[in-house]
């Protein structure tokens, strides 16, 4: 019996580091899904209701809010616990409360926007808005 409970033991133990990683991609990749739903929304958002959107990324509180023309309406993207945004791109300087704002215009150009991501174990995302094309893409970035 005391065997079986050791052979138990050693095998949790080894795939344990394993699982773990497993888990921390799963969340690294559903959160730039996430962010690209978000962009999609925005984008979709001034398009159909003709209204300039204002996207704004905040790396301290690690979340991105949209903000439209429509009285109240406000949505909000927190990325999952142990994510975190590590650049915001093209980089450039943000402004006193520590956001970068994007706006998109009704059947206006589409801003070159990205968003690089990583996780605990500093695998990265970077989700660009293709500037031409309109639509948001996930890019793998090379590990450090």
């Amino acid at each position: 019996m005391m065997i079986v409970v050791a052979l138990i033991a050693l095998i949790a133990g080894i795939s344990f580091p394993a699982f773990s990683s497993g888990i921390d991609t799963l969340r690294l990749n559903q959160a730039a899904g996430g962010v690209v739903n978000f962009f999609n929304d925005a984008l979709n958002r001034a398009e159909r209701r003709g209204q300039v959107v204002e996207v704004s990324v905040s790396q301290a509180q690690n979340m991105l809010v949209m903000h439209s023309g429509e009285p109240g309406f406000e949505r909000k993207y927190e990325l999952p616990q142990g994510v975190s945004i590590l650049r915001i791109l093209p980089e450039a300087e943000m402004d006193a409360d520590g956001l970068r704002h994007f706006l998109l215009f009704p059947g206006g150009g589409v801003p070159q926007a990205g968003i690089e991501i990583a996780n605990q174990r500093n695998l990265r995302r970077i989700v660009r808005v293709d500037p031409i094309t309109g639509v948001p893409q996930i890019e793998r970035a090379g590990n450090r």
